[in-house]
């Protein structure tokens, strides 16, 4: 091995994280940057909502733009851009600027529905992302203690959807644009952060000591047969 490749080689000694396997945080910030532009516009053109909504549109063109050039994937790319449009189309539609606001209002109360009910019906989103992104189907669903591990974790994510309908939907129904967008900053990617955090705090805490982690998951069968072998799972 050549020093050059020892150097590109992340580190092995520490336990990688959610931030790790799911992408780290830049998405979320990216998604504040078109609420902060639209009001920023709409303040600058003296509340005018077409004003908001043509800075809200360049600065979504301009992220989708930045993604795309950082090696995001396309799909990824066009749904960011596709959410600043239906947004400010919303916005175009009643007149109001705080209707910018109205898809994150009611996206949230969706989502947070989608998490409690995956949760209830033991898929946890949680489990099915982390899943796709170490492409292992749903061999973690049939190993109990990553099955209990990432519901305990998807509880963190369902709350932070809460948290925000609860902040969001106050501030939209009394027309408080500039409260809503810096709530839109504060529960964006600190928000993120925080679920990104707490909730791998809250799986490694739920794995029993010697199971072999998120990539390695030890189902009844493979578990009975690494034991006949005389070899503990994941090794």
């Amino acid at each position: 091995m050549t020093d050059s490749t020892r150097q590109r080689r992340p580190a092995t000694d520490r336990p990688e994280s959610l931030a790790d396997l799911l992408g780290g945080r830049g998405g979320a910030v990216d998604a504040t940057l078109p609420p902060v532009a639209f009001t920023v516009g709409w303040l600058a053109t003296g509340r005018s909502v077409v004003g908001g909504v043509a800075a809200a549109a360049l600065a979504g063109a301009a992220v989708a733009l930045w993604r795309w050039r950082r090696g995001d994937r396309p799909r990824a790319v066009l749904v960011g851009l596709l959410a600043v449009c239906v947004a400010a189309l919303v916005a175009l539609r009643t007149g109001r600027a705080v209707d910018f606001f109205a898809v994150q209002v009611f996206s949230n109360l969706a989502s947070a529905l989608v998490w409690v009910v995956s949760i209830v019906v033991r898929r946890p989103l949680l489990g099915v992302v982390v899943g796709v992104a170490l492409r292992q189907r749903g061999r973690w669903r049939r190993d109990p203690a990553l099955l209990r591990a990432y519901r305990r974790g998807s509880w963190m994510w369902a709350a932070t959807y809460v948290l925000r309908v609860v902040v969001f939907l106050p501030l939209w129904l009394g027309g408080q644009v500039l409260a809503l967008t810096v709530a839109r900053v504060a529960l964006t990617w600190p928000l993120v952060a925080a679920a990104l955090t707490v909730s791998w705090v809250v799986i490694r805490r739920s794995l029993p000591a010697g199971h072999p982690g998120l990539r390695h998951p030890v189902v009844p069968a493979e578990d009975g047969a690494a034991a006949g072998a005389g070899l503990t799972p994941g090794t």
